[in-house]
């Protein structure tokens, strides 16, 4: 991607500290199951330890509709043999969840990329802020801010997770073939028609709940 034509969306800016699951649209399988679990994610450190990195709480499960590409597709592939109340136990290569960390993904960009009305954005950019970015076809993804400097701002593009050995534990609360009307729902999410999950709450099929680091649970935050 060329790093002149990415755009800085004022009005898009998100504070995502992490990013959970989702990744991109795929509407290539049969089948759409309505899955409900409840997980723990721990990211695998070189030494062996296991790091906590994000989890579902109580009452909040994560939700959602499987072929859409609103979850990994390893992750997929692991709970839909499941029913209700069994529990999974699983680990994914960085091949099989947010791919190797990839050093082209640094991108420096002039500081007047980020001004508004004039006046450099310090509310919203700074090292650590994630920030959602256009490219010149309107494509939206997510970067993290890594320095701001005098001459330019620094900002990575990899998935936080890139890179990294994934294990996943938890137990699947239900799983059913979802409703015409749920997945209506969701290719109306998909494209736009819904506002998110504040706007639309159970109706678009990925009900809000909260994470560890504060993630969202809905499929707005691509990267």
């Amino acid at each position: 991607m060329n790093v002149f034509s990415i755009k800085y969306m004022q009005i898009e800016i998100k504070f995502v500290p992490l990013q959970p699951l989702y990744i991109i649209y795929n509407m290539d399988k049969q089948e759409n199951k309505y899955i409900s679990v409840s997980y723990q994610l721990y990211s695998i450190q070189p030494d062996g330890t296991k790091q906590l990195v994000e989890e579902t709480k109580q009452g909040t499960p994560f939700t959602f509709i499987s072929g859409f590409g609103f979850s990994l597709d390893a992750f997929e592939q692991h709970v839909i043999p499941l029913q209700a109340e069994e529990k999974f136990d699983f680990t994914l290569q960085p091949s099989e969840a947010f791919g190797d960390y990839m050093p082209e993904g640094i991108h420096k960009m002039k500081r007047e990329v980020f001004c508004v009305n004039d006046h450099f954005d310090h509310e919203n950019i700074f090292p650590g802020a994630v920030i959602t970015l256009m490219d010149e076809e309107e494509h939206r993804f997510m970067a993290r801010v890594e320095k701001v400097e005098e001459d330019g701002v620094t900002i990575d593009t990899n998935h936080p997770l890139a890179g990294q050995t994934l294990q996943f534990t938890g137990m699947v609360l239900e799983n059913r073939d979802a409703t015409n009307e749920e997945i209506q729902h969701m290719l109306n999410h998909l494209s736009h028609e819904c506002g998110g999950c504040g706007g639309c709450g159970d109706e678009c099929g990925c009900e809000e709940h909260d994470h560890h680091d504060g993630g969202c649970g809905c499929g707005h935050c691509h990267h």
